[in-house]
């Protein structure tokens, strides 16, 4: 579809927290559509479909399942969740990482943990790497960790911000792919696609908004486009935000990569077991082998490694998993196996990234993403999730919080 000329609400981004404001806005009748630059919806969720499988290479798990709103949004599309535990609660496989070793680690990130729990000073804000035993036998394990869960190292973490997030520890998938499910649910949304938006002129009585298809008027815009977009300035605001530019740039988006590797002679390894790469060097693969007991091997690379591979081009990310599974567990796995899917989140143009992390010094950013703009300009995504941020549910429920506040506007000024 073309984009109108007019309309009420312009939702900025089709990820899922502009999925998640549209269900609401078409739940209260409003007028509106959703202008996604992509030639898909889902954003930062995507699966693709490799050996006759749905893959991931995206958001894969439905973190805080009991209270994750995706579990009822997929299964009422259709799709299967899947509530096997995840292997992160069960011991790796031995390649490389022996059961003693094991115990050493689980023990060092207990203790890194703890101190992090007994410094009490959470209005102290400072890099979590502070807290890390200095000259640690395994400070690049639990760096690495902090990739998977960050998107960055340690260093660059806020205490303050990993303090606030909030999760249940009950973890679940979709047996069909949770890009699959976040964009089957937007499917009857008004989107449309190949649709930059370039700048929302917010100074004259309704808001201007220049896209790739032309230029259309609002009343009022939620913006939920990625924290790296607003603070390259590759979206733009007119007259200028400071204050939402300066909060975009204490929030950028850390980089968790995948690769999907096919697996023949699977029998060989248990189902849904996983292994770490060389837990004592810059940064460390981790390889979670038969999701789904399929003849697969998911592989999770975060922070300076995953940038490294990232920037040494397409194939690197297989390449690498496989010369490492091949010194892991022998050089006779090599040609059992080939890459099916990668993922390069720092080089798509409309994320540069993965999910935010808060700088030291700027776990209030959040607040200041999230905060409405004179009743017309509201902002939803991950970043903006006070509790639940580098999360599809975080950005689902910041999503509908600015449709809500829409909502309440728009029917204030027609009352006024």
């Amino acid at each position: 579809m073309r984009p109108p000329s007019e309309v009420d609400v312009a939702i900025i981004g089709a990820g899922a927290a502009g999925i998640a404001a549209g269900r609401r806005l078409a739940e209260a009748k409003v007028n509106f559509v959703v202008l996604e630059a992509r030639s898909r919806i889902g954003g930062r969720a995507r699966t693709v479909n490799a050996d006759g499988f749905p893959l991931d290479v995206g958001c894969g798990w439905l973190h805080s399942a009991d209270r994750n709103p995706w579990v009822k949004i997929a299964e009422a599309e259709g799709l299967k969740v899947d509530r096997t535990e995840p292997p992160w609660g069960k011991p790796a496989l031995e390649h490389g990482f022996s059961a003693e070793e094991q115990r050493e680690f689980r023990s060092a990130m207990q203790a890194f943990y703890r101190r992090l729990d007994e410094a009490g000073d959470a209005h102290r804000d400072r890099p979590l790497a502070d807290f890390l035993e200095p000259g640690g036998k395994w400070n690049s394990l639990l760096n690495a960790i902090s990739t998977y869960v960050n998107g960055v190292e340690l260093d660059r973490a806020s205490v303050c911000d990993s303090a606030a997030y909030s999760d249940s520890e009950v973890n679940w998938r979709v047996v069909e792919g949770y890009g699959t499910a976040i964009a089957k649910s937007g499917e009857k949304l008004p989107i449309v696609l190949e649709c930059k938006v370039r700048s929302v002129d917010h100074s004259g009585k309704k808001l201007r908004i220049e896209t790739a298809q032309g230029v259309l008027t609002a009343r009022a815009a939620i913006i939920t486009i990625p924290t790296q977009l607003i603070a390259d300035e590759a979206f733009r605001f007119a007259p200028e935000l400071a204050e939402k530019l300066d909060a975009a740039r204490g929030l950028p988006l850390g980089l968790a990569d995948k690769t999907y590797l096919s697996l023949d002679d699977a029998e060989r390894f248990p189902k849904e077991s996983r292994l770490f790469g060389k837990v004592h060097s810059l940064g460390a693969a981790n390889y979670h082998i038969r999701p789904f007991g399929r003849p697969v091997i998911e592989v999770y690379f975060g922070g300076k490694l995953a940038r490294k591979l990232d920037e040494a081009g397409e194939g690197a990310f297989g390449a690498f998993a496989i010369d490492e599974l091949a010194n892991l567990v022998g050089s006779d796995i090599r040609p059992k196996l080939k890459t099916l899917a990668e993922s390069h989140w720092a080089r798509d143009p409309f994320a540069r990234g993965s999910y935010s992390y808060a700088l030291p010094g700027h776990a209030d950013a959040r607040r200041k993403l999230a905060a409405p703009v004179d009743g017309r300009l509201f902002f939803a995504g991950e970043a903006c999730s006070p509790g639940n941020f580098t999360t599809a549910h975080g950005a689902y429920e910041s999503g509908v919080t600015a449709a809500e506040q829409t909502i309440a506007t728009l029917k204030r000024k027609r009352t006024s």
